[in-house]
């Protein structure tokens, strides 16, 4: 009997002091909204993307994974670099076939004329 006592008081003793921090604790507000974490754009702005900044790329974790709208601008970056790369290599290889081809033509391949002296 004494035991089953005690628990009632414990039990309530429990039951006043968290009503207490409840009620009491409402005077300062609601907590602040955090403010979402973001992206700081790590990709260099002075120089074209390499690997090794790729590989250094971290996106701040959301809810629900990554945040897209960070994503989607590193990625568009990339690809659009990756696009000017692509134009400016097929611009060196027509340079380069045209001053093959104009090499070409300027040597004398044929055979049978050889330098007689």
């Amino acid at each position: 009997m004494v035991m089953f006592l005690f628990l009632v008081v414990a039990l309530a003793v429990v039951v006043a002091a968290v009503t207490l921090a409840v009620v009491g604790g409402g005077e300062s507000g609601p907590l602040p909204e955090a403010a979402p974490e973001r992206l700081r754009d790590p990709l260099p702005a002075d120089r074209p993307v390499d690997g090794a900044d790729l590989e250094s790329l971290r996106f701040p974790v959301a809810p629900r994974g990554y945040r897209m709208a960070d994503v989607d601008d590193a990625l568009g970056r990339v690809a659009a670099e990756l696009a000017e790369r692509d134009a400016r290599i097929a611009d060196l290889e027509s340079a380069l076939a045209g001053a093959r081809a104009a090499a070409a033509s300027a040597r004398p391949d044929q055979p049978g004329q050889e330098d007689r002296r």
